[in-house]
């Protein structure tokens, strides 16, 4: 990683984590750019550069932590969903509960479903059949975390898994 990607990154996770600050006393709506901006100690430009809207710079954070826990993990299979990375998966989620449960709180669970799209399925260089099937899998499987996120995390990462297993 280069550099200037690696100093963006590092920029764009401090405005998501300056909004992430945010969430906890006040909605979404209630949020504005010179907030997040001078809360973050990184300039507008910056913010208008790398994000369309709040939603994106919510949604890059649990990106950026899953490549940041994919590559501590060692992960072989970072960038789709399979039975063999299930487990991982759940796992990290479990890690990042407390924004999870941040993001549900505010009612914004799109985030976490456009942030799991992004992470698990195959973005570009596929036929129409492999972009259903993405679609299809991504939604049944963001209805498990999305209903392991609303029972606040009950059953162990490894009882995910075992009932992906049995589902899949």
């Amino acid at each position: 990683m280069g550099g200037n990607l690696r100093t963006t990154e590092f920029l764009k996770e401090c405005l998501a984590d300056a909004l992430i600050k945010l969430l906890k006393e006040k909605p979404i709506e209630k949020i504005t750019i010179p907030e997040i901006s001078e809360l973050s100690g990184v300039g507008r430009t910056t913010y208008f550069r790398n994000f369309t809207s709040k939603n994106e710079m919510l949604t890059f954070k649990p990106v950026h932590l899953w490549g940041r826990w994919a590559e501590e993990q060692a992960l072989k299979e970072r960038k789709n969903f399979s039975l063999n990375n299930a487990l991982s998966f759940f796992q990290f989620n479990y890690s990042i509960k407390n924004l999870l449960e941040l993001i549900y709180e505010r009612n914004l669970q799109n985030v976490v479903y456009d942030a799991f799209y992004i992470v698990m399925m195959p973005q570009l260089g596929i036929n129409a059949f492999e972009c259903y099937k993405s679609r299809f899998y991504s939604y049944g499987l963001f209805g498990l975390l999305d209903e392991w996120i609303k029972r606040g995390f009950y059953e162990s990462p490894e009882e995910m898994t075992e009932f992906v297993n049995h589902i899949v």
